[in-house]
C-alpha cells in the first residue's frame, strides 16, 4: 500500500516538472540543447519519500524540445487548451500524451487488448473523458517522431520476467498488465529510476485460469499474485517462448473486490521481439531470467508462402465485413494491413493471430512455430474459426433484430390503433382500470359470499399490477370475468300455483301422471315451506317416450330457467369439474356454464343420457357427478377453474336414461327414479290424431280436416286419472304445435288432407312397433310429403289446360280433401316390415312355448324351442329322437347334456341350466305319482337318454335377462311329455331351484306384446299382481291372467290334460 501511494505521488510531482519544462522551451530552442530542471535519473524526494519517475527523451537529441513541448502540451492540456498552439505544433507533431486509468472490472486481474488499437484506446480513454494531470499522469518514452527510442546497449539477455494471465503478447502489439506484488512493484520502480524505458520478458502462464479458480476455492484472504513464482518451477508453469516488451506507460491503480481494496501498478507493454527462456536466474519475486532471441527458419516454397499470405489477408477483410468489433477499428486494421502486405510472414501471422479471440494455448502454437508457412497456417486456422464465429454471431444478431423489429412494428401499430379508437370514441377497453370498474359494477347488485369476495378482491389487486403484454394478464382477466358474471345470490321466482302448473304440463304432454304428480308434490312442499329446494330426479324409459322434452315443460311449470346438456359418450372429467386455470384454453365445467348462461342460481338442469356416460384415461365423469348430484354436498360444489365453492343446492336436476343397468350404483342411489313405460296402441293412436298428423300437415302446407289440439283434449281431462296413466311425449310435435299456420298462396285453393284412423292403426301395428313415437312421427311426415307431392303434380297438370278452362277452375275451385286409408299405406310408406305377431300360426309343436320379454324398445314375444336326439342315434348320426326305444343302451348315471343357441346372454344361459334341473325334478316327481296311482306312465329318464337343444329364434338379436326361466322349464317339460302347450298361452318369470316363481319387470310392455301377438292367457309371478292391476282397464280387458307363486301352478295351466289325467 505504501509503495503504490508513493508511486501516485511521484507521478503527480512529475506533472509539475513537465509544466515547468514548458516554460523553458524558448530557451532550449535558442541554446540548441535541452535545459535540465532536475536530474531525472534520481528519484524526487518530498519529505524523505519517493515521489515518482521522469523518463527523458535522450541526451543530446535536437528533437527533445519537440518532445518536451508535446509532453508539456499534453500534460497541461486540461489546464490550458492552447499550449500546443503556442509551441507551433499540434498533437500530430509531438508525442501522444494521455492520462491512463484502470478500466479493469473489480473481478478481473489484468486488462489486455486483443489488437493494437484496443490497447491504445484503453490507455487513451481517461484523457478523452477529461481527466486532469493531478489525477495521475502516464509519461511515455517516445521520440519526437512518435516512435519508440532504440535501446543504446543492444540486446540485453538478462531481464525481469512477468507472467501473462490469458493471452500472449505478440511483437508489435500492445497489452495492459497489472502488478500487485510489492516486491515486483519496487523492482519495476527501481528500473524506471534509471531514466530509460526498461525491457521485461512477457511469458504466458500455462494455467492462470485454473490457478485463479483454485485460489478462489481455497478461501484465500489475499488475491492470487501470478508474478510470485517462488513456490513453483517457472519452467513448468510458463511457456518458454515469450516476447521481450518495453514498458510504455505506468500508473498506479486501486480497485475494490471481494478481497477488499487492492492497489498496484498498471503498465502498458509494447512487444518488441520474440525470445526464448533459457535459464532461471532468480525465482524472486521478481523473477529474473536469461533469454535469447528466437530464431526463424527460412521458407523455400515462396509460392506456397505467398498463397498463405494472400488467404490470410483475404480472411481478415472478410471478418472485417461482418464483425462489428473489427469495423470499429477498421482504419487501424487497414493501416496495419498496408504495412504488412509487403512485410515478413512472421509479422503477418502474429498480426492475424492477435486479431482472433482464440485461447492462449492456440495462440502460443503460432508464436512457437519457427517455420513461416506453418505459422501462417496456424494463424489462418484461427482466422477461419473466427470467421465462422462472426458469421454465426451475425446470423443470431440478424434474427434477433428481425424479431425485435417485428415486435416494435406490432407495438407501434397497436398504439396507433388505440389512439384511432380513442379519437373515434369506440375504445371500450382502455386499460385495467376500466375493466376493474366494469367488474365492480357487476358485483353491485349481487350477494357474493365472503370466500368468493376475498378471492375476487385478491385477483383484482393482482390484475391492477399486470401489464397487458404479460402472459398472465389475459388469464386473470378471463378468470375475473367468470367470477363476476356468476349469479351470486340471484334466484328466479318459483311458481307456487298447482293449477297453473298442471295446465302447462297437460298442454304440452298427454298423460305422464307419475311425473306430473311428482312435480305437483314438489310445488306443494314449496308452498308450505316458502321455498323450493333442489331435487335430483331420473326419468328412465325407452327412446322416444318424451323424457327430454318433459324437462322444458317442467321448467316452465315451475317458473325456472332451463338448461340441457348431454353426457352421452363423455369421458373427460373436466367437462363436469372444469379445467385447471394453468391449461391453455381452460374453461369451467358444464354446471358453471349453465349458471352463467341462465343467470340464476336455481335453474332446472337436464342431464341427458346419463346411462351412456363414458370413462377414459382422463378420469371417470360419473364419479365427478357424485358430488354434483348429492344434496348433502352440492351446497359447496368446487369447480377446478373457479376454485371457489358454488351453491347448487337449489338447482333442480333432471336426468334421463334408457336403462339403469349401466348407471353406477352410488350415482343411481343419489337419484329418485321415475320410470316411463312404452306406449300401447291406443296411446299412440291418440297422439297421432291430436299432435302428429295436424302438425305434419301444416309443415308441408296442407290443411288438416280436423284441427290439431295444443292442449289435452277435454274428454281426456274428464276421464279418471288411472286410465291415462302414461302419455306420449312429442318433442318435435310440441314445438311445431306452437308455430303459427302459414297461409297458402292466394291464387291456389286450400287443400285439406287427413290420415284415416284405420290407416293410423295399421301404421302403428305393422310399421311402428317401438315403445316410443319417434318412428311413428317419421312415417306420418313421410306420408304428408307424399301428399304434398301429389297435390303439386295435380296442379301442374291443371296448368297445362286451356287458359279459359284454368280460369274457370280457379274461380269455382273449392277445398279439396285427400284421405289416406289403410289400403293406401303401401303406396306411401312401402311394404310393412312386420307381417305377423306370431311365429307359429295355430297349435304350437311340442317343446315350443311363447314367452314375454322386455327390451329398451318395449315389450316383445320370445319363443323358446326345445328338441332332443337319443344319445345312441346321436353317436351314429341318425334319428330324430321321437322313438323311445333304445334308451336302455345308454349306461346309467350319465348326466343330461343341454346345448343353448340364439345368442343368449350369460344370465339366460344360467337360467337354462336351472330350468333343466327343475324340469328333471318335475318329471321325476310326476312319473312317480303316476306310477303309484296307476295312471299313464311317464318316462322319468327322458333327459338322461337324449341330447337336448334349446333355441330362441332371431339369433341375430342379443337376448339376456332374468325372466325366461319359467318359459324354458315349460318348453323342456313339453318336449319330455310330448304335450304341446296352449296356443294362446304366454308367460314370464324366473324360477329358483326349488320351483319358486320370482318377480320380473316390464309387466305393461309384456302385456302389450301379448295382446299384439293374440295371446289371451298370461302367466305372471304372484309378486307382480299389483303391477298388473295398475294397468289401464283397456289393457286388462279380455285377458285371462294367472299369477303363480310356484312352478306347479304354471304346470297345471300349461298342461291341463296331464294334470287331469293325474
Amino acid at each position: 500500500m505504501a509503495t503504490s501511494t508513493a508511486l501516485v505521488r511521484a507521478l503527480r510531482l512529475h506533472v509539475q516538472v513537465a509544466r515547468a519544462r514548458s516554460l523553458v522551451a524558448p530557451a532550449e530552442r535558442q541554446l540548441g540543447r535541452p535545459l535540465r530542471l532536475q536530474d531525472a535519473s534520481a528519484p524526487l524526494s518530498v519529505g524523505g519519500q519517493s515521489r515518482g519517475f521522469f523518463f527523458r527523451s535522450g541526451d543530446g537529441d535536437s528533437n527533445n524540445s519537440g518532445n518536451s513541448r508535446g509532453s508539456s502540451d499534453d500534460a497541461s492540456g486540461a489546464a490550458s487548451g492552447d499550449g500546443a498552439a503556442e509551441n507551433g505544433q499540434g498533437r500530430q507533431d509531438g508525442p501522444r500524451m494521455r492520462l491512463a486509468r484502470s478500466s479493469r472490472s473489480s473481478g478481473g486481474r489484468a486488462s489486455s487488448s486483443t489488437n493494437p488499437c484496443a490497447a491504445e484506446d484503453a490507455a487513451a480513454a481517461p484523457a478523452e473523458n477529461g481527466a486532469s494531470a493531478e489525477d495521475g499522469a502516464i509519461v511515455p518514452v517516445t521520440s519526437s517522431e512518435g516512435g519508440l527510442r532504440k535501446e543504446s546497449g543492444g540486446f540485453e539477455p538478462y531481464v525481469m520476467a512477468m507472467p501473462l494471465p490469458r493471452r500472449p503478447l505478440f511483437p508489435g502489439q500492445q497489452q495492459l498488465l497489472q502488478v500487485t506484488h510489492p516486491k515486483v512493484i519496487k523492482e519495476l520502480m527501481s528500473l524506471m529510476e534509471k531514466g530509460q524505458p526498461p525491457f521485461i520478458g512477457a511469458f504466458l502462464h500455462k494455467d492462470a485460469a485454473a490457478a485463479e479458480e483454485e485460489a478462489a476455492s481455497e478461501s484465500r484472504e489475499k488475491p492470487l499474485q501470478l508474478e510470485d513464482l517462488s513456490k513453483s518451477e517457472p519452467l513448468d508453469v510458463l511457456y518458454t517462448v515469450g516476447t521481450r516488451a518495453r514498458i510504455l506507460q505506468a500508473m498506479p491503480f486501486t480497485q475494490h473486490g471481494k478481497y477488499g481494496q487492492i492497489s498496484g501498478m498498471q503498465m502498458l507493454l509494447h512487444g518488441h521481439d520474440l525470445v526464448r527462456l533459457d535459464k532461471i536466474l532468480d525465482k524472486g519475486p521478481p523473477l529474473q531470467v536469461q533469454v535469447s532471441r528466437a530464431r526463424y527458419s527460412t521458407e523455400q516454397d515462396q509460392d506456397n508462402l505467398k498463397a498463405y499470405i494472400n488467404e490470410t489477408m483475404h480472411t481478415i477483410r472478410e471478418i472485417m465485413k461482418i464483425n462489428p468489433q473489427f469495423r470499429e477499428h477498421a482504419s487501424m486494421i487497414h493501416q496495419g494491413l498496408e504495412r504488412l502486405e509487403r512485410g515478413d510472414p512472421h509479422a503477418i501471422a502474429h498480426f492475424a493471430a492477435s486479431l482472433t479471440t482464440a485461447a492462449g494455448s492456440e495462440l502460443m502454437e503460432v508464436l512457437e512455430s519457427d517455420l513461416p508457412s506453418e505459422k501462417l497456417r496456424l494463424a489462418l486456422v484461427l482466422l477461419k474459426k473466427e470467421l465462422e464465429l462472426s458469421q454465426l454471431q451475425q446470423k443470431i444478431a440478424t434474427q434477433i433484430e428481425e424479431k425485435v423489429s417485428k415486435h416494435q412494428r406490432e407495438f407501434m401499430l397497436r398504439e396507433q390503433l388505440k389512439m384511432i379508437k380513442k379519437e373515434l370514441g369506440i375504445d371500450k377497453d382502455d386499460g385495467s382500470d376500466t375493466l376493474l370498474q366494469k367488474f365492480r359494477e357487476r358485483l353491485d347488485a349481487k350477494t357474493v359470499p365472503k370466500e368468493v369476495k376475498d378471492a375476487i378482491d385478491s385477483e383484482m389487486e393482482k390484475f391492477s399490477n399486470l401489464a397487458k403484454e404479460s402472459q398472465e394478464y389475459q388469464m386473470t382477466r378471463n378468470y375475473l370475468d367468470w367470477l363476476t358474471t356468476m349469479p351470486w345470490g340471484i334466484y328466479s321466482k318459483d311458481t307456487f300455483n298447482l293449477k297453473k302448473a298442471r295446465e302447462i304440463l297437460d298442454r304440452d304432454h298427454y298423460g305422464l301422471p307419475d311425473i306430473k304428480d311428482r312435480i305437483r308434490e314438489l310445488i306443494a312442499v314449496g308452498v308450505l315451506r316458502g321455498t323450493m329446494q333442489g331435487k335430483i330426479l331420473c326419468f328412465v324409459g325407452p327412446p322416444g317416450v318424451g323424457k327430454t322434452s318433459i324437462g322444458k315443460s317442467i321448467a316452465e311449470a315451475l317458473g325456472r330457467e332451463f338448461y340441457r346438456f348431454s353426457v352421452g359418450g363423455l369421458y373427460d372429467v373436466a367437462e363436469i369439474k372444469g379445467h385447471r386455470r394453468t391449461y391453455v384454453g381452460a374453461m369451467p365445467g358444464k354446471i358453471i356454464q349453465c349458471l352463467k348462461k341462465t343467470q340464476t342460481a336455481n335453474p332446472l338442469v337436464l342431464i341427458d343420457e346419463v346411462d351412456k356416460i363414458g370413462r377414459g384415461h382422463q378420469g371417470d365423469p360419473s364419479s365427478a357427478l357424485l358430488e354434483l348430484l348429492d344434496p348433502s354436498q352440492n351446497s359447496g360444489f368446487l369447480d377446478h377453474y373457479l376454485d371457489v365453492p358454488v351453491d347448487c343446492s337449489r338447482v333442480l336436476f333432471v336426468c334421463t336414461a334408457n336403462v339403469t343397468d349401466t348407471i353406477p350404483g352410488p350415482l343411481l342411489d343419489r337419484m329418485e327414479v321415475i320410470r316411463l313405460s312404452g306406449y300401447d296402441l291406443q296411446e299412440k293412436l291418440r297422439i297421432a290424431e291430436d299432435y302428429l298428423v295436424p302438425n305434419a300437415l301444416k309443415e308441408v302446407g296442407l290443411h288438416p280436416v280436423k284441427p290439431g289440439k295444443a292442449d289435452v283434449p277435454a274428454e281426456a281431462k274428464s276421464e279418471p286419472e288411472a286410465e291415462p296413466d302414461s302419455g306420449a311425449v312429442q318433442e318435435l310435435a310440441l314445438e311445431d304445435a306452437k308455430k303459427g299456420e302459414e297461409p297458402a298462396p292466394p291464387s291456389m285453393p286450400p287443400v285439406k288432407a287427413d290420415i284415416d284412423g284405420t290407416a293410423l292403426e295399421a301404421l302403428i301395428r305393422w310399421y311402428c312397433r317401438e315403445a316410443g313415437v319417434r318412428n311413428l312421427q317419421k312415417h306420418v311426415e313421410r306420408i304428408c310429403r307424399k301428399l304434398a307431392t301429389k297435390v303439386v303434380e295435380q296442379r301442374e297438370a291443371e296448368d297445362c289446360k286451356a287458359a279459359d278452362e284454368a280460369d274457370d277452375a280457379a274461380g269455382s275451385a273449392s277445398a279439396k280433401e285427400l284421405i289416406v286409408t289403410e289400403n293406401d299405406l303401401s303406396d306411401y310408406v312401402g311394404k310393412p316390415p312386420f307381417t305377423s305377431d306370431r311365429l307359429y300360426e295355430g297349435q304350437l309343436p311340442a317343446g315350443t312355448v311363447t314367452g314375454l320379454a322386455w327390451t329398451s324398445m318395449g315389450g316383445a314375444v320370445l319363443y323358446v324351442e326345445a328338441t332332443a336326439i337319443p344319445r345312441w342315434r346321436a353317436r351314429q348320426g341318425g334319428g330324430s329322437g321321437d322313438d323311445a326305444a333304445g334308451g336302455g343302451s345308454v349306461g346309467g348315471g350319465v348326466p343330461p347334456s343341454l346345448s343353448v343357441t340364439g345368442q343368449l346372454g350369460s344370465v339366460m344361459k344360467e337360467s337354462s341350466q336351472i330350468a333343466l334341473l327343475l324340469a328333471r325334478r318335475q318329471l321325476a316327481t310326476r312319473a312317480e305319482a303316476a306310477a303309484s296311482e296307476g295312471a299313464q306312465p311317464l318316462r322319468a329318464s327322458f333327459f338322461e337318454e337324449h341330447e337336448l337343444y334349446l333355441h330362441c329364434p332371431e339369433g341375430a338379436t342379443p337376448k339376456d335377462g332374468p325372466s325366461a326361466g319359467v318359459t324354458m322349464t315349460t318348453a323342456l317339460l313339453s318336449l319330455a311329455l310330448r304335450q304341446p302347450a296352449r296356443a294362446d298361452l304366454a308367460m314370464t318369470g324366473e324360477v329358483s331351484l326349488n320351483g319358486k316363481v320370482l318377480a320380473v319387470g316390464g309387466i305393461k310392455e309384456k302385456t302389450i306384446a301379448a295382446r299384439r301377438a293374440g295371446c289371451k292367457c298370461l302367466v305372471f309371478p304372484q309378486a307382480n299382481r299389483r303391477d298388473f292391476e295398475e294397468l289401464p282397464e283397456y289393457l286388462r280387458e279380455g285377458l285371462e291372467v294367472h299369477f303363480a307363486a310356484h312352478y306347479d301352478e304354471v304346470f297345471s295351466i300349461a298342461f291341463p290334460e296331464v294334470t287331469d289325467n293325474k
